[in-house]
């Protein structure tokens, strides 16, 4: 499969950037094609979490679960455990952009196959695009979050 590496510079403190990637939680609010998205366990007092995420358009439905480690240096990592993946390999990283800034860095990593060849194929066509719409999304989340009231974006 593709790999999807991205940097971006965000309007925001690298802590509410990763809060809000941190929070799989509310991924079903805002996250292209999450249908439901559930913490199943925590472990080390939340900074490692057990997450299943429901993925699904029109007719298709697929359960993803992973593991989620929240380093204190301001970098999440995600570990493939189960469903329809061969395998994922994913990374977030937050970094100030420069000191004293209110600015943040967003180095984002993705790389992951079906084990089914039809949808291998089907996301293989998509897979940049679909990759853009989700950190886009991610990006406008931060922005409902975190904007204040008449702020435009």
């Amino acid at each position: 499969m593709p790999v999807h590496a991205e940097q971006k510079i965000l309007d925001f403190t690298p802590q509410q950037v990763f809060d809000l990637v941190a929070d799989v939680r509310a991924y079903d609010q805002f996250l292209p094609w999450c249908v439901a998205s559930r913490i199943t366990r925590e472990e080390e007092g939340g900074r490692v979490f057990y997450a299943d995420l429901v993925i699904g358009h029109k007719m298709v439905r697929e359960t993803f679960s992973s593991r989620v480690e929240l380093d204190p240096s301001r970098e999440i990592r995600v570990q493939y455990l189960s469903g329809p993946l061969r395998y994922l390999k994913n990374r977030w990283t937050f970094s100030p952009v420069g000191e004293g800034s209110d600015r943040c860095l967003v180095d984002f990593y993705v790389d992951f196959e079906f084990r089914n060849p039809i949808f291998r194929h089907i996301a293989g066509v998509f897979f940049h695009e679909a990759v853009k719409r989700m950190v886009h999304a991610f990006e406008a989340r931060a922005h409902a979050l975190y904007d204040l009231p008449g702020e435009k974006p």
